[in-house]
């Protein structure tokens, strides 16, 4: 099988790493062996474009499992699991990933999953989709994992130039609820803490956006201790941010005071010179958002006059004013930068949405427009349910007066 990974020998470690995730991911491991049964996609080559992480791997070994032809590539240049992308090789997944790629190496990862000219995309940030139609690339349907990347195609369907139907996995319930909120929140703390081994109680944390994301990373900063602060642009979420007890203002006020900024926008050039030169001696940023463009990388290095590696992924950069600010991750996802992405239990839902929904187009492409798509909620509400019953919960059903009531209009007071 085709590949190239950083080192095939770090493959041990990388299949007890994968075992460990399906360990932790029941939903998924339960469509896994009914696929296995079935082979619905018998033949089928699906192309990935994925960080590539032990919970990915158990994506796209279930994806083999129903008799998928597996391309994949990294959706980050940072993000990659070395040893997770040799031990996919080792397991006859056709992939071209390693951690710290050129911009040049990244795309030419892309390439190879095109070559093999894909039915079905998996996409997360949409790069692997922009390439395809770039290449005139005949595909069946797609899905796609992020908002940033939903952003991207929502605007080349508003434009008239998006060429097939793609699921947006982002969109759905068990998905934006849980991945995004629970997920980001408790991975974006864990590669900070990763990154500095600060403490966060009583840090004045600083979270630009509050989408389900930001939502999230201001519970769990809140949780551990945190003062924080809320900066936002859309007046309905703000308030919101408010009535959930957070302090909310501007981010010129917010970088006086803040300890530890963190962008979760999806939005470009957030954090910018003016507010960076406002910063204290020894401010903190960090980015949870998809690409490296929130915090702006040139506006910061504008303005310093030198910088140090202090720790791995952690940049001291010197200011004009003769400060310090320190930058995480390069400016990139720091929760799979400096961490090891999402837990494997928020990831087995919205991987089961994938794995169902690429059998979904596969099967029903021809019948669907050419839109961005909501994840059919009979899908939704099957995930959710086998995750219930993975963790032994059992919920009531509505008896048939209450089935009835709900879609009658003659009772009244």
């Amino acid at each position: 099988m085709p590949y190239k990974v950083k080192d095939i020998s770090l493959s041990k470690r990388g299949i007890l790493d994968i075992e460990w995730a399906s360990n932790h991911m029941p939903v998924l491991s339960l469509i896994r062996e009914d696929f296995k049964s079935r082979k619905p996609l018998e033949g089928v080559k699906v192309g990935a474009c994925l960080h590539i992480t032990k919970e990915t791997a158990v994506l796209l070994l279930t994806l083999k499992a129903a008799g998928a032809e597996v391309y994949a590539s990294p959706s980050n240049p940072l993000s990659t699991q070395d040893h997770v992308a040799a031990a996919l090789a080792e397991s006859g997944i056709n992939i071209f990933a390693w951690r710290n790629q050129t911009e040049e190496e990244y795309y030419w990862c892309i390439s190879q999953v095109l070559n093999s000219n894909p039915s079905i995309t998996i996409d997360d940030g949409a790069d692997l989709t922009v390439e395809a139609h770039k290449r005139n690339i005949r595909v069946l349907g797609g899905t796609e994992e992020t908002t940033t990347g939903v952003v991207r195609l929502k605007s080349l369907e508003a434009s008239s130039q998006l060429k097939y139907p793609i699921i947006s996995v982002n969109d759905a319930n068990t998905k934006y609820l849980f991945d995004n909120r629970y997920g980001t929140g408790q991975s974006t703390l864990d590669g900070i803490l990763r990154a500095t081994s600060v403490l966060i109680a009583g840090k004045n944390f600083v979270v630009v956006g509050y989408g389900w994301v930001g939502r999230g990373i201001a519970l769990r900063a809140k949780g551990m201790g945190a003062n924080v602060i809320v900066v936002e642009v859309d007046p309905i979420r703000a308030l919101e941010a408010a009535m959930d007890g957070f302090v909310v203002m501007n981010l010129e006020n917010a970088s006086k005071i803040g300890d530890i900024f963190v962008t979760a926008t999806g939005n470009y050039h957030v954090i910018r010179k003016e507010h960076m030169l406002l910063m204290k001696n020894g401010a903190i940023l960090a980015n949870a958002g998809h690409f490296n463009v929130e915090i702006s990388l040139e506006d910061l290095n504008d303005i310093t006059v030198s910088k140090e590696t202090i720790r791995e992924y952690v940049v001291r950069h010197k200011l004009v004013n003769g400060k310090n600010v320190y930058l995480l991750a390069e400016g990139r996802l720091v929760n799979l930068v400096c961490a090891e992405g999402h837990p494997s239990e928020v990831m087995d839902m919205s991987f089961s949405l994938q794995a169902l929904s690429v059998e979904y187009l596969y099967y029903n492409s021809k019948n669907l427009p050419i839109k961005v798509l909501r994840v059919p909620s009979e899908i939704d509400r099957k995930v959710a349910s086998l995750k219930l019953e993975s963790m032994g919960i059992k919920i009531d059903k509505l008896t048939y007066e209450q089935e009835k009531y709900l879609k009658s209009w003659e009772y009244g007071t």
